[in-house]
């Protein structure tokens, strides 16, 4: 077993892989070709697919905690979590796939952790609760994740043609003259995803609001 690649240097090659072959066409012989070695090579740092993606996930979420801890910590609560979808929801999307492949990856950098101290520590002295900060923030992830694999999908789908998510196809679909309000709620469904997003994450601010337990 050899030490010679550095992880970087596999995590960096299977995120290019993952950009060039998508999600179901990774695997750790595509990774190893792309380095110009053989798969055991890897096995120093990566023993299956899911240590890698474990590797990949622990990436896109380092650059996240690393693009907040460049913010204000004394910042508002709301324009801090309002920050993080959106760094989110840009790291996530740099990749093909990217929000499938982190979902439900295991931090292999403690030191990601760690950095969410601070921002957690200003939270609670903008009056939440330890468990309710925890809440607001994974409520904001899970949606980030869910909003960016759905997204992505849509985007693959529309690049290879497919005209469903057309808004023109599903009025013809839906007969928009006799369900007029279904074909309302598709032009909102259907609208431009930066505005969409800001929209429904500004919701999950609203709601956090509630798990606030004093008034600053």
């Amino acid at each position: 077993m050899s030490k010679g690649l550095a992880k970087a240097e596999i995590v960096r090659a299977a995120l290019e892989t993952l950009d060039a072959e998508g999600l179901d066409g990774l695997t750790l012989r595509k990774v190893a070709a792309r380095l110009d070695v053989q798969a055991p090579a890897l096995y120093w740092h990566v023993r299956s697919k899911q240590d890698l993606l474990d590797e990949m996930g622990t990436e896109v979420w380092r650059r996240i905690s690393l693009r907040m801890a460049e913010r204000a910590i004394d910042e508002p609560w709301r324009e801090g979590m309002a920050a993080y979808g959106r760094i989110a929801r840009e790291e996530l999307l740099r990749h093909r796939d990217g929000a499938k492949m982190a979902a439900g990856t295991r931090l292999t950098d403690v030191e990601i952790l760690r950095r969410s101290e601070p921002r957690l520590a200003r939270m609670v002295a903008q009056g939440f609760p330890v468990r309710s900060a925890m809440q607001a923030s994974v409520l904001l992830q899970n949606f980030v994740i869910g909003f960016c694999i759905e997204e992505q999908a849509v985007i693959q789908a529309k690049a290879a043609g497919d005209e469903s998510y057309s808004l023109e196809r599903r009025d013809e679909r839906v007969d928009s003259e006799a369900y007029p309000l279904i074909a309302e709620a598709g032009r909102e469904i259907f609208e431009e995803d930066e505005r969409r997003f800001g929209d429904l994450v500004e919701l999950i601010l609203i709601a956090c609001e509630s798990l606030r337990t004093t008034e600053m």
